[in-house]
């Protein structure tokens, strides 16, 4: 009598055919997540005070779409850094390191990346990135924020040569032109160092949309 080849017992059966449904399910969620197209685009302002006017610029090797954002009157330092639209913060931390230039050091050594950032979740697989904060920022991930709630503020954290707000607005996984108020930035290719000027309407009564300044 040949040896007796042992039956996988109907609960082990079971179970392996349990695991196997579940992963395919994780995997078909995942890939409903990736693939679904994007919403429509959320009513971005600008993510600074309500009225004031901001210089946008790039520059060569800066990347596609990166803005850099510098008051055109007044101290950048310290300047009040909003959410752009309402959302649920995915990011709230230090990107890179740190660095050590702030008000009181402004020329000390630079750090890497982003330092001090945020990254917001605005739904239909809309985000939008503020990095080079000053300080740790006022938000914690999981934290829903509204248009307008400061996140943080103005600083030259990370690789940052001096105090600015670098903002990204992305679309699944890829970057586009930011838009505010519904108007496009005009900040599209790094080719060559250039600039517009912009006026917040980041109210907190809603209040008029950026426009470009009168």
């Amino acid at each position: 009598m040949g040896p007796v080849t042992a039956r996988p017992r109907p609960w082990v059966r079971r179970s392996v055919i349990a695991a196997v449904v579940g992963v395919c399910l994780v995997v078909a969620a995942a890939a409903y997540i990736v693939l679904r197209p994007p919403g429509p685009r959320p009513a971005f302002q600008l993510p600074v005070a309500c009225g004031e006017t901001w210089k946008l610029g790039t520059y060569p090797g800066h990347d596609d779409y990166d803005v850099d954002l510098f008051p055109e009157q007044g101290e950048a330092w310290g300047r009040p850094v909003l959410a752009a639209a309402a959302g649920t913060v995915t990011k709230a931390g230090i990107n890179g390191t740190v660095g050590g230039r702030n008000p009181e050091n402004p020329d000390g050594p630079r750090g890497k990346g982003g330092g001090y950032w945020v990254k917001i979740d605005h739904g239909g697989r809309w985000s939008t990135l503020y990095l080079h904060m000053l300080e740790p920022p006022l938000v914690r991930e999981g934290q829903h924020v509204e248009l307008g709630d400061q996140i943080g503020k103005v600083g030259s954290t990370g690789n940052s040569g001096a105090p600015h707000l670098h903002h990204e607005q992305l679309r699944g996984f890829e970057k586009v032109e930011t838009s505010f108020g519904g108007v496009p930035s005009g900040i599209t290719t790094d080719d060559r160092e250039y600039s517009v000027s912009r006026k917040s309407g980041n109210c907190a009564s809603g209040g008029q949309n950026d426009q470009r300044p009168g």
